[in-house]
């Protein structure tokens, strides 16, 4: 009898545990799963803590430090256990969430600023309620999360996104010198293309008045410096994509040039987190928007939430592939055939492309 009561009186015990939402640490004690929310600033970070049943037990401001980001948490006591941490995306918020990885050990989720908003439940904004919001999402888990991607991929990114600035750049450039040619009237019709080598020796010796001559002389020079510029940035990234197995595999494929293999692995990175090719297809902004509603079922174009870069250059790519690929040019042909708008075609030809290609190398991953 006093077996069974020792064992039906630990049987107990351990009930409230589980009811209470009490877990074994690692000491064998029983300790209590937090759930922590943070505002992130560039000075200061809001620090919401809330327990299993939603009471909050720290919702107060601290500098934008790890450690004491840290401490703050921890200054609650050794019973408590941080169960999932949630920091909106924003400039900063991956290093600090691999920071707390780190260094603390949390589980750090990243959520998404646009879908966080939507679920706030007033008009008020305030770094209070927006870290209990973050802390309350985590707790029921219904964060919208993001990808927290490794730092190689995130300085990747920068790589691409830096080489992005320097093209819009140059296009803005041959802008400003299209307008101030069309501004004389001169229409630079000769044998060669624009841009080429003789374009460019022609529209030095074009007669100008002298100020505009002036500035034409110094828009030619900074048009100069950005192709310089963007062939070093981009020999800079064959460099460093070099033993990158996907970039690799990626480059093996029809109307895939080294850009676009560049800007797949730095904005998709991991291609296995996609369950299928169709997910992979709307995170790039290649599927059509749905709204239907009732008895009415229509489309409203291409999802708006994608990359803008990505989408781009993967259009970009369909259109190679129209032109010299069999398989998707008799696609696109049927499609034309069929009454569809040539910028329809391209999209849908990127889109079944892209999820071709997510089979393809989906198992070709270099862990970065």
């Amino acid at each position: 009898m006093g077996m069974k009561a020792r064992c039906s009186g630990w049987y107990n015990t351990s009930l409230v545990f589980v009811v209470l939402g009490f877990e074994k640490g690692a000491t064998g004690m029983a300790s209590i799963p937090i759930y922590v929310g943070l505002d992130y600033h560039t000075k200061a970070v809001q620090v919401c803590v809330e327990d299993g049943s939603g009471q909050v037990l720290l919702n107060s401001r601290c500098p934008n430090w790890g450690p004491t980001i840290i401490g703050s948490v921890e200054g609650l006591g050794p019973a408590y256990e941080v169960a999932g941490c949630a920091i909106e995306v924003c400039c900063g918020a991956a290093d600090l969430g691999d920071e707390l990885i780190r260094e603390a050990g949390w589980s750090v989720d990243l959520a998404h600023p646009g879908y966080v908003s939507r679920m706030k439940q007033s008009p008020d904004k305030h770094d209070w309620g927006d870290a209990r919001l973050l802390a309350d999402l985590e707790r029921v888990g219904y964060v919208p999360r993001v990808w927290l991607a490794p730092q190689e991929i995130r300085e990747l990114r920068r790589l691409i996104r830096y080489r992005q600035y320097q093209v819009q750049q140059r296009r803005d450039t041959k802008l400003k010198i299209g307008a101030l040619l069309r501004d004389h009237r001169i229409s630079g019709r000769i044998e060669s293309r624009p841009w080429t080598r003789p374009w460019l020796a022609w529209l030095k010796s074009v007669p100008l008045p002298a100020q505009s001559r002036w500035v034409m002389d110094h828009l030619m020079a900074d048009l100069d410096r950005l192709n310089r510029d963007i062939r070093e940035t981009e020999a800079h990234l064959e460099h460093v994509t070099a033993n990158d197995s996907l970039v690799i595999h990626l480059r093996a494929l029809s109307g895939v040039g080294p850009v676009t293999s560049w800007i797949l692995r730095a904005e998709v990175g991991w291609f296995h987190r996609f369950r299928s090719g169709k997910q992979l297809s709307r995170f790039c902004g290649l599927s059509p928007r749905n709204v239907s509603s009732g008895e009415r079922q229509a489309d409203a174009g291409l999802v708006k939430a994608g990359n803008a870069q990505l989408r781009s250059v993967l259009i970009e790519s369909a259109h190679r592939l129209i032109r010299y690929d069999k398989r998707w040019s008799e696609l696109a042909l049927k499609m034309l055939r069929a009454g569809k708008p040539k910028s329809m075609v391209a999209a849908a030809v990127a889109n079944r492309w892209v999820r071709w290609m997510f089979h393809q190398v989906k198992d070709t991953q270099q862990v970065a």
